[in-house]
């Protein structure tokens, strides 16, 4: 009992008993610790006899367990640790840094709206609709930036943003060029880099603000004829494999391996470099309609494929298209009313039943 020491003091005013052990204090009103039926207010002395004869026997007091009431999370530390479950799922840097661009969004939110450490249980559908329905923001923004959102708290609050109702996003349709040839020249004149790009848009068919943008020599076949593009690199997650007109060819000027076709060095230009461009050019230029942007070059060449070739399916497989139904989107300046899928040719193998469907349609 060298390291135990029991003696009687007081709590207001009352008799107690206090047992020193491990150089901690432990207090007792009533023997209910070693199953004795004495309080101290009544025998003390007794109580405290009771303690030394257990404590010779072995009894030592327990230590009590400081339980620390653990602090709600926060939507911030939610949507944090949503970050880092997609960068250990070996997400890609474009994903990654869509999820982060998230955060930040929600930390600007929060403190426009006065909402600091919002925790999550008391995160409300309301909250996530004033987040995502913004003046500055097109339909299209809210659902993208929805669907970014959603995976971060699914863990959490699995069906709140899901519930949360947005406007449809109208067809945006990327008016095609009359005029394509005098249009690149013009731009040509205005800028080089940004000519690349716009005629690669048109004879490549790849879309201009990330499958250009980030193109790096290494990507190009030796002979600069044919572009390979891995399915983490473009928007339909297949590989692909483009061709490279001549007329393209003749203005490339090959590059180290892995050095970015226009930022000469291993990181490509900033995300928003052709999306300024443009914007300075048009605004410089009487030569372009309203509704005519840089993914207009995309859609002038799908249109010139399917005149040249009649065939929807090479027009898909140029495109990258998943889909027939996304391609036929793209003919809609051939002035051909109500395109539909099954308007279009058929292959050559076909069922009975389906042959007479399409007999009982004429």
């Amino acid at each position: 009992m060298s390291n135990i020491k029991v003696s009687i003091g007081t709590s207001k005013s009352k008799p107690i008993i206090v047992i020193y052990y491990n150089e901690m204090r432990h207090r007792y009103w009533n023997g209910k610790a070693i199953n004795v039926n004495i309080s101290s207010d009544e025998n003390p002395n007794l109580l405290k006899a009771a303690f030394e004869l257990k404590i010779r026997e072995g009894w030592r007091p327990e230590s009590k367990k400081k339980q620390v009431k653990e602090l709600p999370l926060t939507v911030i530390e939610t949507l944090e640790r949503g970050v880092e479950t997609k960068i250990n799922q070996g997400c890609s840097e474009r994903y990654i840094k869509d999820v982060k661009r998230i955060v930040t969004l929600w930390k600007r939110y929060e403190r426009e709206r006065h909402l600091r450490n919002l925790t999550l249980d008391k995160l409300q559908a309301s909250h996530i609709r004033t987040f995502l329905v913004r003046p500055n923001w097109s339909a299209k923004t809210q659902h993208t930036v929805k669907s970014t959102l959603s995976p971060l708290l699914s863990e959490f609050k699995p069906h709140l943003v899901q519930s949360v109702k947005l406007k449809k996003p109208t067809s945006t349709l990327h008016k095609p060029f009359d005029n394509i040839y005098e249009i690149l020249e013009a731009i040509k004149g205005y800028n080089k880099q940004l000519y690349l790009c716009c005629i690669m848009t048109y004879g490549c068919l790849l879309r201009p603000h990330r499958e250009i943008r980030e193109l790096t020599w290494s990507d190009f076949s030796d002979d600069l004829k044919y572009i390979h593009l891995s399915g983490n690199r473009n928007k339909s997650g297949r590989n692909r494999i483009v061709p490279v007109p001549l007329y393209i060819r003749e203005i490339l000027v090959k590059g180290e391996p892995h050095y970015n076709i226009f930022s000469g060095r291993q990181l490509p230009l900033n995300q928003d470099y052709f999306k300024t461009l443009w914007s300075r050019f048009k605004r410089q230029s009487n030569l372009l309609e309203q509704g005519q942007t840089l993914y207009s070059f995309r859609h002038s060449g799908a249109i010139e494929i399917f005149k040249r070739t009649g065939s929807i399916t090479k027009l898909q497989k140029a495109m990258g298209h998943s889909s027939i139904n996304v391609s036929l989107t793209y003919l809609r300046g051939l002035e051909i009313a109500e395109l539909k899928e099954e308007d279009m040719p058929y292959g050559l193998v076909m069922t009975k039943t389906h042959h007479q469907q399409i007999q009982g349609t004429q």
